[in-house]
């Protein structure tokens, strides 16, 4: 591969002892170099953007700044530094597919940078980065090579001859070492409209002779950029011109593990001090063979003189380390893995450590999450946010490795017969259907059957995989809807005029409009009278009704006219512009065109209370259980708030109680609630915002706070004291004040998924109404157990006590009968051609009793066949077990449990040595034996 030379044929660099620095040492100087430089030390953002749902993850250096580049931001510093944890491996900057195959690419990295806001500007940035480099940390300056921009003459953009003039005349480097660059190197752009200016690059050159001018910016890694330093001096606006900006800024950044590399002489990211202790941890948890830093090619693309399981094996130790690392900081930072957004990504991410780690390192058990306290070890100090919570990310990692382990070994089986059948039908590609398999049954996310069909020189139809995952996900929509998603789906294009004005909901739950037209067979009419008798929608000019959104329940009411009543059963949104109220007439006839009176039902009140609790909720979970949770889902309707969130373990009862109490504390306040529409990118600035992560939201965006004015949260954006107050994106209905609430009660507490919890509450009425259901339920229990509400609990865990050694008694009672009947059992065993049948009803012992008496007829009885029913309360269980030699002959107790275990309402299966079944129907216990009898027979005669 080309990558860093060896020095003289020994690995070493020729500068200095330089290379004894250490990567903490190094990120060390950067940060105090600038801090003596006047720059204020700024802690990294986390690498999950909480508060920015536009975005993936943290990607760069500058996102935690973005809203000063764009001009609707300040700090109280002008100058900072930092090392920001970033992660690319999602959206546009996505490096996942490249890692663990070459020597640079990663998921995770750092990104060390120093940032000036309308401060010092190109001078000193070129300045300071070329004394760091050549006097700090002693680079040769004969290897260093700075580039600027050339200029743009479409976009009327002069060369940046200042940059180059700045590179002679405050550094002392090789005048012929100054190069010029194209806009798509040295033109740097936040995106397609914003803050953007010309950039300066910094490449080192690695070849053996100093020979690299011609390869710079060439995408060589002979000649590689080590640092960037962007002159943000323009604004691109939506017309796509340019415009000087009033303040210009400093925008650098530097990635750490390449810098490291070239500071310590390695060839290679991955040989630096970053790595190596993982790649020990690595070795001391699976037993592989220790890292060598063989690659998949060398220079002119030559295989390495090693056999490919070797080069595998190696590419395993790189990926596993990488995302290691990416998993550890996220799920730290708060991130769960899921199903969906960057959750998904990093359970993609896993998955492919875990492949990687099962085909080429052997391991059979979870071994990542034995990883994670290496990674707190060596970045604790630089993160010690890592050291707060190392006991959650484990258990979430093994978690997850446990369940993809599950079907791990029959996935990649099947891939083997896919890549069998490939070769079969004479073809180098893996079909959509063995791909959707992986995905659908086994979990392989489609880049990971990807990766694995590259390793065998096949391509995967991806086409096809794209057309079964649209099919499975129409299916999944079609199965999830109820009648309004029937009336609905597959209507025809509702004309323009018909949009719905339904601002007023808001403010009022009635009011005059005319209806406008109606919805039948997936048609609109817009004349005549409305059907009566069958489900049908309604459009009209204005609304009241609250359309479903958001996890809040569509409304419910009446569009009453003078001829006829319409109930409303549902409202839903067809379009950004048009609701449809769905429903039935109930009384009279409704006509296209008329006048009508709608109004909401008043269950539309406790909804409103329920959203406005769940809001509450939102925040006080994240004040008890931590920062890193975040809503997953929610269902508010008029009966209850259900909310789903990120935790990985069940709030305790002292945890749910401190929830409640910090709700109702703002319920009986009380608190104002209020409501505003707000440019999105201004909204985003404000500091605790809560926004959900995929949610597409308008540049327009409806902002609720409970307790502050939203006009003061946009002044202040940054002010600390918001995070004491819940602040949403929310399009739903609330009440004026927390005190409408009357009463928050938590009275559920569940799992929805690994990672996600569910807790459900009540307000008002229904709160009291579930207390008042308490009340009886202890009054019961207090006559029943004859003792003091106190002493209820005490008094039921006695008799616990007593219920366990009583069952524990008749355990042992049965298994005194097990011993005897088995060896009735033997000693009456049927015999068929030679064999020992052995078919019997036996009494209700735990399964472990029953596979200890089939041991024991294995034991006694060198060739047989055994099968015993146990009958329970409502159930049965049926057990079956053969001996080796007749499985040989084709009796399989695995068979031989899935014929019989219809017969008495169950299924079941297992192994042909040993399977069982249950079944709902034991009276027909007798039945299935004798059906065991016919099918041995017919297998044996």
């Amino acid at each position: 591969m080309y990558g860093f030379p060896r020095w003289n044929g020994t690995g070493k660099r020729p500068w200095g002892d330089l290379g004894m620095l250490t990567s903490s040492e190094i990120r060390r100087q950067f940060i105090e170099f600038f801090r003596e430089r006047g720059h204020t030390f700024v802690p990294s953002a986390p690498v999950v953007p909480h508060d920015d749902p536009t975005l993936l993850f943290t990607n760069a250096g500058m996102n935690q700044f973005k809203d000063v580049f764009l001009g609707m931001g300040r700090r109280d510093y002008t100058r900072a530094v930092n090392t920001q944890k970033c992660i690319r491996a999602g959206g546009k900057h996505n490096d996942l597919d490249d890692v663990g195959h070459d020597t640079y690419h990663h998921t995770f990295f750092e990104m060390l940078g120093n940032w000036s806001f309308g401060d010092y500007f190109k001078k000193e940035a070129i300045h300071w980065a070329w004394e760091l480099l050549t006097q700090v940390w002693k680079l040769p300056k004969d290897r260093l090579h700075a580039t600027v921009f050339e200029g743009d003459a479409a976009e009327g953009l002069e060369p940046d001859d200042e940059a180059a003039q700045l590179w002679r005349s405050v550094t002392d480097i090789d005048p012929s070492h100054i190069h010029r660059g194209n806009k798509k190197d040295n033109f740097w752009e936040m995106g397609d409209t914003g803050p953007c200016g010309p950039c300066s690059e910094i490449h080192i050159d690695l070849t053996e002779d100093k020979s690299g001018r011609t390869l710079v910016n060439a995408g060589d890694p002979r000649v590689m950029e080590i640092w960037n330093l962007v002159f943000i001096q323009f604004n691109r606006g939506a017309d796509g011109k340019l415009t000087p900006l009033p303040a210009k800024h400093v925008d650098t950044g530097m990635g750490l593990e390449r810098v490291t590399a070239v500071i310590q002489g390695k060839r290679s990211n991955y040989d630096t001090d970053l790595f190596t202790p993982i790649f020990d941890a690595i070795q001391r948890v699976t037993g592989a063979p220790p890292y060598t830093g063989l690659l998949e090619t060398v220079q002119n693309g030559d295989r390495e003189g090693a056999d490919q399981a070797m080069v595998m094996r190696d590419v395993a130790y790189r990926v596993i380390a990488d995302h290691v690392r990416t998993l550890a900081f996220a799920l730290t930072d708060g991130a769960v893995p899921s199903n969906e957004g960057r959750g998904f990504v990093l359970r993609r991410i896993l998955r492919r450590a875990v492949r990687y780690g099962r085909q080429h390192l052997d391991t059979r058990k979870p071994f990542l999450c034995e990883l994670v306290r290496t990674i707190v070890d060596t970045m604790g100090e630089a993160f010690p946010e890592l050291r707060a919570t190392p006991a959650r990310v484990i258990d979430l990692i093994r978690e997850e490795e446990l369940s993809f382990s599950r079907t791990l070994d029959r996935g990649l089986a099947l891939f083997e017969e896919a890549v069998e059948r490939a070769a079969l039908r004479g073809e180098r590609t893996i079909t959509g259907e063995d791909a959707f398999k992986l995905h659908d049954t086994f979990g392989f996310p489609i880049d990971l059957t990807q990766v694995m069909a590259a390793e065998k020189g096949l391509e995967v139809d991806v086409a096809g995989f794209d057309r079964l995952m649209d099919e499975s996900r129409q299916r999944a929509r079609s199965a999830a809807g109820g009648a309004a998603d029937e009336l609905i789906h597959g209507a025809s294009v509702i004309p323009a005029w018909t949009r719905t004005d339904d601002r007023a909901k808001y403010e009022t739950l009635h009011l005059e409009s005319r209806v406008t037209g109606w919805l039948a067979d997936g048609r609109f009419y817009d004349s005549g009278r409305v059907p009566s008798g069958e489900r049908i929608g309604i459009f009209t000019e204005r609304s009241p009704f609250y359309a479903e959104a958001g996890g809040q329940v569509g409304d419910r009411g009446e569009v009453r006219t003078p001829q006829g009543t319409f109930t409303v059963e549902d409202t839903r949104r067809l379009s950004d512009s048009t609701i449809v109220h769905v429903g039935r007439i109930t009384h009279g006839h409704v006509d296209a065109g008329e006048q009508a009176t709608l109004r909401v039902s008043a269950v539309r009140t406790p909804t409103m209370r329920n959203h406005s609790a769940t809001h509450l909720m939102n925040w006080a979970l994240r004040k008890v259980l931590g920062e890193h949770v975040q809503q997953k889902g929610s269902l508010v309707d008029p009966e209850k708030t259900r909310f789903d969130f990120s935790h990985n373990e069940a709030p305790t009862c002292d945890q749910l109680k401190r929830i409640e109490q910090r709700v109702n504390e703002r319920v009986y306040g009380p608190l104002e609630v209020f409501a505003l529409e707000a440019p999105q990118t201004d909204a985003l600035k404000i500091n605790g915002l809560r926004a959900v992560f995929g949610e597409k939201y308008p540049p327009l965006v409806r902002i609720v706070s409970i307790g502050v004015p939203v006009e003061d949260l946009l002044k202040r954006p940054d002010n600390s004291e918001w995070r004491q107050y819940s602040t949403e994106f929310c399009g739903g209905t609330h009440v004026k004040q927390t005190g409408e609430i009357g009463f928050f009660k938590i009275v559920e507490s569940s799992a929805v998924a690994k990672g996600v919890r569910r807790v459900t509450a009540v307000t008002a009425e229904g709160a009291m109404n579930y207390v008042r259901t308490l009340e009886q339920q202890m009054h019961a229990a207090v006559e029943m157990l004859k003792v003091s509400p106190d002493q209820v609990a005490e008094r039921i865990g006695k008799l616990l006590d007593e219920i366990k050694t009583l069952r524990k008694q008749k355990e042992t009672a049965a298994v005194g009968d097990i011993r005897q009947i088995r060896q009735q059992l033997v000693h009456n065993a049927e015999k068929l051609d030679g064999v020992s049948l052995i078919l019997a009803e036996v009494p209700d012992v735990p399964v472990p009793q029953l596979r200890e008496m089939m041991d024991y007829f294995r034991a006694e009885i060198a060739s047989g066949v055994f099968v015993v029913g146990a009958r329970g309360e409502g159930k049965c269980m049926l057990m079956a077990s053969v001996t080796d030699d007749l499985v040989h002959r084709g009796v399989s107790a695995g068979e031989i449990v899935k014929t019989i275990a219809p017969t008495v309402g169950g299924s079941g299966g297992g192994k042909p040595t040993l399977a069982q079944a249950g079944g709902k129907e034991p009276e027909k216990i007798s039945a299935a034996l004798d059906q065991a009898r016919a099918w041995v027979r017919s297998k044996i005669t």
